[in-house]
């Protein structure tokens, strides 16, 4: 497995460099520029940092917002408001499980560890890491988990 990418830049007893909290909202991801640099993973920690936050908002809102027992409703109207608050719930709780997710992503951000396949210790491509801030594996490593998966279901 690949060694922590602070561990293997950084002298012995040398602190994590100090990863920018902004992004200039021209900065665009470049195959060109040395990967998980700085700015590459600043872009990412704002990225996860803003999508976290809107999961809370929506998370907070469901929860203010859930309608209690009507009272003087008829049955179906209490039917259909059980099935709506049991979906929006389980959305919540995906979500829940996401917003996991991304403060694992923020963890390896930290470590030095962001961006690096976790079964091979290879380069996860930025396109992928854009798309999906929270992917773990290369997609190569993702669609070989996807086939043992598929024949283990088989």
């Amino acid at each position: 497995m690949r060694k922590a990418l602070n561990e293997k830049q950084l002298p012995e007893n040398a602190s994590a460099p100090e990863i920018p909290d902004d992004v200039p909202d021209s900065y665009r991801l470049s195959d060109d520029e040395p990967f998980m640099n700085l700015m590459q993973l600043a872009y990412f920690k704002k990225k996860l940092l803003n999508w976290k936050k809107q999961l809370l908002a929506e998370m907070h809102e469901t929860i203010e917002h859930l309608p209690g027992t009507l009272s003087a409703a008829d049955s179906i109207d209490v039917a259909c408001n059980a099935v709506s608050q049991s979906l929006e719930l389980r959305t919540r709780d995906r979500e829940r499980k996401l917003i996991h997710k991304i403060d694992e992503a923020l963890q390896r951000i930290s470590d030095g560890t962001y961006g690096y396949c976790e079964e091979t210790g290879e380069p996860i491509s930025l396109k992928r890491l854009d798309a999906r801030p929270i992917a773990t594996l290369s997609i190569e490593a993702q669609e070989r988990h996807e086939r043992k998966e598929k024949e283990y279901l088989d």
